[in-house]
């Protein structure tokens, strides 16, 4: 699974003001809800059963809050470059700057592990990081992200 079955254009935002983890994951999560027509209480209480059992933070700072969550058809995602990197009690205690939401429905083994680890191939590449910190517009940011899948396949 790559990337780009999973993102699209206006799966992206740029500049997202947070102050907190859980103001983010909020903020996130009714952006989903919106674009999705779920309940964003129902997406809150996923991704905060999610973050109980340890956080999402996956280090370099990258986090991938994800879930499964009842009324999905299939594997979502969206991601997130923040205007000021915040705590999120990453395993590796950095803040985080950039974040990966990913929600599934809960029939979805497969298909959950695959996207998370297409996720984490990107979260990974310290190169691929970089540029997506450097990007100044919406369009670039994308431009890395359908690069990091080219490269992928190579």
């Amino acid at each position: 699974m790559q990337l780009s079955t999973l993102l699209d254009f206006d799966s992206i935002r740029i500049g997202v003001a947070a102050r907190t983890k859980r103001g983010l994951l909020n903020q996130l999560g009714l952006d989903v809800a919106h674009r999705l027509a779920v309940d964003p209480d129902a997406i809150q209480q996923c991704l905060a059963s999610r973050e109980r059992l340890g956080s999402t933070g996956f280090g370099n700072g990258v986090a991938i809050p994800h879930g499964k969550l009842a009324g999905l058809t299939g594997v979502y995602a969206m991601v997130a470059r923040l205007a000021e990197p915040i705590d999120y009690k990453s395993v590796d205690e950095a803040p985080v700057d950039i974040v990966f939401l990913m929600l599934s429905p809960p029939d979805s083994g497969a298909d959950h592990l695959k996207a998370l680890a297409a996720i984490s191939r990107v979260a990974r590449n310290s190169a691929t990081l970089e540029k997506l910190r450097g990007a100044r517009s919406r369009d670039a940011f994308a431009a890395v992200l359908m690069g990091a899948d080219e490269r992928d396949v190579a």
